[in-house]
């Protein structure tokens, strides 16, 4: 009964996550907006011209009031524009390989672990409390996410590698291949950097996500009857699912996209201390709504994939319901 939820859950996911990946990547670049992409001191040292005896010249641009002005901030469409431009249509799923990984690990274990726990709690009754529905959404984000931080720290990096200068892309050739490398190059414990703020999002969306599509879908079902439950309940509930974990999850999510993309070089600090550091950096550059870049996609990646979750989870548990 316990693994059978894991199953459903894990299908689910992983066919809720190829199919919304384009949004997420677009998510991940207009999180990244704002950051510098400057090469670090000891590139931009080694590009002076060294002295050996006669006077270089270096003629300066001309910088004016309209050139150090902020450019305006493109917005979801405009950044899918632009990828398909710059990179081509199958950048559009850099990093897919990794995302198939991260459902199989983090969403099945976090679905897997919620319907056992409200299987548990729910006792003779059969209906959770909206409290002990938000606990067990917490328990079970916390694991899957400790769980899957490998894959997902994988899945940012190949996701924002496009952004980058060539000279400076990782160029990661899978999952495989960039877990190996970041493993080799900067030590087993960069599989799991940013994983403090890997484990409170998927607390948040997990609580967030499960617990209003269980109790949106309740609410409905006792309005209109058991014999409502069907597509439109499914599409209903897991909608305003979406939107309450995209409104919640999203100030984390960008911290956890930089702390998770920033590259660090042997002796150099690295841009960011923490988490904390990074949400203060973030804010006093570029203001409190920073912290909701890419909320748009956020929402627009956020409500395809949890409605496909559930409608694609409850066709699944009716195909398992006899196993």
């Amino acid at each position: 009964m316990g693994i059978k939820g894991f199953v459903e859950g894990g299908i689910a996911s992983i066919v809720a996550g190829c199919s919304t990946h384009p949004l997420d990547l677009i998510k991940v670049r207009m999180q990244l907006q704002g950051e510098s992409l400057a090469p670090n001191p000891a590139a931009v040292h080694a590009l002076r011209p060294a002295a050996v005896g006669f006077h270089t010249t270096v003629t300066m641009p001309h910088i004016t009031a309209a050139s150090t002005a902020p450019l305006p901030k493109p917005g979801p469409i405009s950044v899918g524009v632009q990828i398909l431009r710059s990179e081509g249509t199958a950048a559009l799923f850099s990093g897919v390989s990794a995302t198939v990984l991260r459902q199989m690990l983090y969403s099945t274990t976090r679905m897997g672990l919620y319907d056992m726990m409200k299987k548990s709690w729910s006792g003779d009754a059969g209906v959770l409390p909206l409290h002990r529905k938000i606990a067990a959404g917490l328990i079970a984000g916390a694991v899957g996410a400790a769980v899957g931080n490998p894959a997902d720290v994988a899945m940012v990096r190949m996701q924002a590698d496009g952004r980058l200068p060539a000279a400076q892309r990782r160029n990661y050739k899978s999952v495989v291949d960039a877990i190996g490398r970041m493993a080799r190059e900067e030590g087993v414990t960069s599989l799991w950097r940013g994983s403090s703020l890997t484990v409170n999002r998927a607390m948040i969306v997990t609580a967030s996500q499960l617990a209003t599509y269980d109790q949106a879908k309740e609410a409905i079902l006792r309005h209109r009857g058991a014999g409502a439950d069907g597509l439109g309940t499914h599409v209903v509930a897991s909608f305003a699912a979406g939107l309450v974990a995209a409104m919640a999850s999203n100030p984390v999510d960008v911290v956890k996209t930089r702390v998770m993309n920033m590259r660090t070089a042997p002796g150099e600090a690295p841009p960011y201390a923490g988490a904390l550091d990074c949400a203060v950096k973030t804010v006093r550059a570029e203001g409190v709504m920073a912290l909701y870049k890419g909320f748009v996609p956020t929402v627009s990646r956020q409500g395809p994939f949890t409605v496909v979750l559930f409608v694609t989870l409850e066709q699944v548990k009716r195909l398992f319901k006899d196993v």
